[in-house]
């Protein structure tokens, strides 16, 4: 089967590197037909990146075309990414300081447009991010692998907030690179897998292709030849459907390599020598070189001292060529300058930050002024209206003894209604897991005699099997252990008097922050997650006294509901009666005479009206066994009547829910 999928993956390869002319000709077509300078720009970084692994001469005379029409229009995007492709070429041409050059400039001005995202729909371009990465593999190329760390990492960082994910996953691939020169071989197969589990949802040929061979890099270095082998192999056809040159060179010398430890030197030589003629047809100076020294050695081995002498010049050229010593200087000149650039680059940000700090104070000391001067004034008018209120405070105070009497017997007629409910809920959500723990020790204590028995009997591989069984019945037992011990925190939260201090608190940066805490929460745990959310926070609303760390709990509360909603016909949840293409959740708040009012609405498939009138109970959850307590919109709707609020739900079956906080104002000044 593998043979046959190889097979029809060649042969598409071979189909595709005619689509590739017919993409460069239509590109060349449309580049004669466009009206405007910018799209110019766009064309000749787009021709030039078909060229850039394929012809990397023609991929440099592309790019100088780009970036001279950018800097006669101001095109400071295309500036940029011009810079980048005359970058990728130099590199592959091994020219480390012409396109360590090229980068350090291309980072400068997208540093200074805040070019974080680059350029959208132009291929392997992703702002700051690319660049970042493009100078860690030069540092890689050079053997200096703890820079080229330091960089792929900040990569990292930038492109895990970009929805273009290949950037992603080339970084981490570079860095399984760099973990393997160093060998450290488990941090680069970690790092390898992560990249394939973003690689596999993306279908982009050139990232597969470099993660297969770096993956039979791993194997070949850790002695898995079989599998080094295969997945050279499933490389090759990859880097053919995209006219990678460059990594088919690379892979050609990693199956030589293969070959010669396996004493199989005829493939070795024919491998070893694809690997040189391509490099040396397409200029590609670091594979020549790598190359060059492999026949050499080889030819050494076999003491056939022509040849090897032929070939170790042939190496000695590209090294002068890569790694001369005015090139060196070069690249350290570089690196030094960066380092200065990046200090000033922090001293201005601190110098900026102190600015602010200063402003702050300042308008914080005015504002103080302010309030004392009013305060001032409001305590010469309290004076006169206090000897009135004075007269109304005894009967305020009688009435007000006898409403507390009468709300304390509320509360506890309250309280006692609804005991019967909580007790029957806690009984039935731990009844369950109890059972489980029950039962699986019973079976346990049998398991454990049977094993004792066969272990008399001398039977010890018995009993390694009994002891397997045991020990998978105690994972079991713990994690009906941990479900119990969710049920009583949750209990214990839900019957937890509020000792939180109400404050002056904006109710919209509170929204926004507890929803971004949802989504990124909630991508962390499942990476099958995707949802989109919407905002439309009323400006005028200020701050509103609340205890901000309760009503935030609500809305975690109430939006991780909505994502989970929202994305459940897709994972064919709740009947599977519908699909969302866009689950989405909207969020809004809104001053409305004297109270605000925050919605919460998901497109998903709606409450039934069955059960509306049960979700506000402790302990009911639609959720299946193992995912939820049932507590949270319990726990929600106390915490909204505490505030004086009101916490209620409008849905239709079929076309989503959407639940309704409305919140007495209490402005602050």
């Amino acid at each position: 089967m593998k043979k046959i999928i190889l097979l029809l993956l060649v042969s598409l390869s071979l189909s595709y590197s005619h689509a590739q002319t017919n993409k460069r000709d239509s590109l060349k077509q449309l580049l004669q037909e466009a009206e405007s300078d910018t799209s110019r720009v766009l064309l000749l970084v787009e021709l030039c990146f078909q060229y850039q692994y394929f012809k990397p001469d023609s991929a440099v005379f592309l790019a100088i075309k780009a970036l001279e029409l950018s800097r006669r229009i101001g095109f400071a995007k295309g500036e940029a990414l011009s810079l980048m492709r005359i970058g990728n070429a130099s590199g592959a041409l091994g020219n480390y300081p012409k396109a360590m050059g090229v980068y350090l400039e291309a980072l400068k001005i997208r540093e200074k447009i805040n070019d974080v995202d680059g350029i959208a729909n132009t291929f392997n371009n992703d702002g700051i991010a690319n660049t970042f990465n493009n100078i860690g593999n030069i540092y890689r190329l050079q053997g200096e692998y703890r820079q080229a760390v330091e960089y792929f990492f900040k990569t990292k960082r930038l492109s895990e907030h970009i929805i273009q994910k290949d950037i992603l996953a080339r970084t981490l691939g570079d860095l399984s690179l760099c973990y393997l020169a160093l060998k450290q071989y488990d941090s680069a197969k970690v790092y390898i897998h992560q990249a394939y589990e973003i690689s596999s949802k993306l279908h982009y040929p050139f990232t597969t292709g470099n993660l297969l061979s770096i993956t039979g890099a791993i194997y070949s270095e850790t002695g898995q030849k079989k599998l080094a082998l295969e997945y050279y192999h499933r490389s090759i056809p990859y880097k053919k459907l995209i006219q990678n040159d460059l990594g088919l060179s690379e892979t050609f010398l990693g199956m030589a390599k293969l070959f010669e430890n396996e004493g199989q030197m005829d493939s070795t030589l024919f491998y070893a020598s694809q690997a040189l003629k391509i490099a040396q047809e397409k200029k590609f100076a670091k594979q020549f070189l790598d190359a060059g020294s492999f026949l050499s050695s080889f030819y050494k081995n076999r003491r056939n001292v022509d040849s090897a002498f032929f070939y170790l010049e042939v190496a000695k050229a590209a090294n002068d060529t890569l790694f001369s010593q005015e090139k060196t200087k070069q690249l350290q000149s570089f690196a030094f300058d960066e380092q200065l650039r990046q200090k000033d680059l922090e001293a201005e940000r601190s110098r900026y930050q102190n600015q602010i700090r200063l402003y702050v104070l300042l308008f914080a000391v005015i504002v103080f002024l302010v309030i004392a001067i009013f305060l001032f004034r409001n305590n010469k008018q309290k004076q006169k209206v206090n000897a009135v209120l004075k007269q109304q405070k005894e009967k305020t105070e009688k009435a007000y003894q006898q409403l507390q009497a009468t709300q304390a017997q509320l509360i506890q007629q309250e309280k006692m209604a609804s005991l019967g409910e909580l007790t029957a809920g806690i009984a039935h959500e731990i009844q369950n897991p109890l059972n489980f723990i029950n039962n699986f020790s019973e079976v346990n204590k049998e398991l454990l005699d049977e094993m004792k028995a066969e272990l008399t009997k001398g039977n010890t591989d018995e009993a390694k099997d009994i002891a397997d069984d045991v020990i998978q019945n105690m994972d079991k037992i713990h994690h009906h252990g941990k479900r119990a011990d969710a049920i009583v925190k949750g209990m214990l939260q839900h019957s937890r008097a509020n000792t939180g201090k109400k404050e002056p608190t904006d109710i919209n940066a509170l929204a926004d922050e507890y929803l971004r805490l949802s989504y990124h929460g909630l991508r962390a745990k499942d990476k099958d997650f995707n949802a989109d959310f919407k905002t439309d926070f009323d400006k005028s609303i200020g701050k509103v006294e609340v205890v901000p760390q309760d009503i935030g709990r609500v809305l975690l509360n109430l939006y991780n509901n909505a994502f989970y909603a929202a994305s459940l016909p897709s994972k064919g949840g709740f009947k599977n009666t519908m699909t969302i293409k866009n689950p989405t959740v909207w969020v809004s708040t809104k001053k409305e005479s004297d109270k605000i009012v925050i919605r919460v609405k998901d497109n998903g498939p709606g409450i039934p009206p069955a059960i509306l009138d049960k979700i506000f109970q402790p302990f009911f959850t639609t959720k299946p066994t193992g995912q939820g307590t049932g507590l949270g919109l319990s726990l929600s709707y106390d915490i909204i009547k505490a505030h004086g609020g009101e916490l209620r739900v409008e849905t239709k079956e079929g076309e989503g829910a959407e639940f309704i906080i409305q919140l007495p104002i209490k402005t602050n000044g």
